[in-house]
């Protein structure tokens, strides 16, 4: 599920009001504003990828790159369907963690120079009873109806990477914008897996107590 494809020196973004992307992971866009039809238009034709960008909660909407969050994932376009009224269904996968250095575009749509990131990952004892725990609260979800799709749950079953397992748990179960965007700014692997298991301890109830 990790990516080989050379990311760009720039790159299309869409603002979204509590709209986020993890790295493996996939998001499903409706594209229907006519600025965002034409920044999927450049991205077809460049590159295939994009990024989308979680709107700070206190703006409600966008008018600069000030509105938006400066840390986001880039996705790879997987499936684009257009609609005869113009609209697109896609499917965008995480690929990596990136920051915006710069604005090449602000409108009609925002246009980044992105500077890739890379977790910190020191893998040790800690990482692994951390990731141990994740997987533990998963399966008190599990039990509780919550599952991912079963080539997922198969594949997080045998998960011997704790990032991607950070990345596809926190995409799935943790609902709150804000939080989701922490995790996504963390780049210490073992701190990312501590905030997720306070997450999923406060979101999941006594359940996952």
């Amino acid at each position: 599920m990790s990516h080989t494809l050379a990311l760009p020196e720039t790159v299309p973004v869409m603002p979204l009001p509590g709209g986020l992307l993890f790295p493996n992971a996939l998001l499903p866009l409706h594209i229907f504003e006519p600025r965002f039809r034409e920044m999927l238009e450049h991205a077809l034709t460049a590159d295939r990828m994009l990024c989308v960008a979680l709107v700070r909660p206190e703006r409600h909407h966008w008018r600069t790159s000030e509105d938006f969050f400066p840390v986001s994932t880039i996705g790879l376009i997987r499936a684009c369907v257009g609609r005869e009224d113009g609209t697109s269904d896609l499917i965008l996968q995480g690929m990596q963690r990136v920051k915006f250095s710069g604005f090449t575009q602000e409108a009609p749509y925002p246009i980044a120079r992105i500077k890739p990131l890379k977790t910190r990952t020191k893998l040790n004892v800690e990482t692994d009873a951390l990731a141990a725990k994740v997987l533990e609260f998963y399966g008190q979800l599990k039990s509780m109806g919550r599952e991912l799709p079963e080539k997922i749950d198969r594949y997080l079953n045998e998960m011997s990477d704790p990032e991607m397992l950070a990345d596809l748990i926190a995409s799935t179960f943790i609902g709150d914008a804000s939080r989701r965007q922490q995790l996504l700014e963390a780049l210490d692997l073992n701190q990312r897996l501590r905030l997720l298991i306070q997450y999923l301890r406060e979101e999941g109830g006594s359940a996952a107590a």
